[in-house]
């Protein structure tokens, strides 16, 4: 999953205009992208929110544009009515990182569109949502979480077979946390549910590859370790990767398909 920021304050790359996201969204797609999540509203630690009618104006000439170019588009939305323009201009899933917390309005409507939907482990709005990162076990915690956002989805309506999960990498968790669930990943895949999981260039990994002084890696010299987390991901069978840059995590995928067989 190759993402697509139409924003101008994503902690990684972000598309001013709807022209820039569709030309970086088809390049995406050269390098190996299966499909393209496509947001209007940054989701990084301390980011506030913007308004709905900003959120459409981003977000659906580049649906638009990328779905006439023959994508496969999701839209990264928390609000029930962007997803069903999205849904509306021709995206094909839903990719909720508040899980349908964010809007009681979501479930319901993913259940009568029957589209995909993601559903994320999810514990607040990013302005303050790092104070809620406190776990006695972090694994358990999330996989009884997004155990309890099934069971809300199906409840709602949402076909088993339309829903998937994320463990929420980086949402209301510390680095220690991100790696607990990474190393764990077998156990949150037992859910039964396909997962995607979502490391790409984010904090955990900045920390890792911290020069000799504390300084955090560049945002984007990350991608190597986003590739490696790639690989963990695939041999634990998860259904999919969101990353920033396609490639090399394409590459990896291959790589450990090759090792499968």
């Amino acid at each position: 999953m190759g993402v697509v920021n139409v924003t101008p304050d994503s902690f990684s790359d972000g598309w001013p205009s709807a022209a820039q996201a569709i030309r970086h969204g088809l390049q995406l797609l050269e390098h190996g992208a299966d499909l393209l999540d496509v947001g209007g509203e940054s989701t990084r630690p301390g980011a506030g929110r913007v308004a709905e009618v900003e959120e459409l104006r981003r977000v659906l000439p580049v649906v638009q544009g990328l779905v006439a170019a023959g994508a496969v588009v999701s839209v990264d939305t928390m609000r029930a009515p962007v997803a069903e323009a999205a849904v509306d201009a021709g995206a094909r899933m839903v990719n909720d990182v508040s899980g349908g917390l964010a809007d009681p309005a979501m479930l319901p409507l993913v259940a009568r569109l029957g589209v995909p939907y993601v559903a994320m482990h999810w514990r607040g709005h990013s302005v303050d949502m790092q104070s809620r990162a406190h776990y006695d076990d972090v694994v358990q915690e999330v996989r009884e979480e997004l155990s309890a956002r099934r069971e809300a989805a199906v409840h709602a309506g949402v076909r088993t077979d339309r829903l998937l999960l994320d463990p929420g990498l980086g949402f209301a968790k510390d680095a220690a946390h991100n790696w607990a669930l990474l190393r764990q990943l077998p156990e949150l895949v037992d859910l039964g549910q396909p997962l995607l999981v979502g490391a790409s260039r984010k904090g955990f990994l900045g920390e890792l590859l911290a020069a000799p002084g504390g300084e955090r890696r560049p945002v984007g010299e990350r991608d190597a370790a986003t590739a490696a987390v790639t690989v963990l991901a695939a041999q634990a069978g998860v259904w999919a990767v969101r990353v920033h840059e396609v490639g090399p995590s394409a590459d990896a995928v291959r790589v450990a398909a090759a090792v499968a067989r």
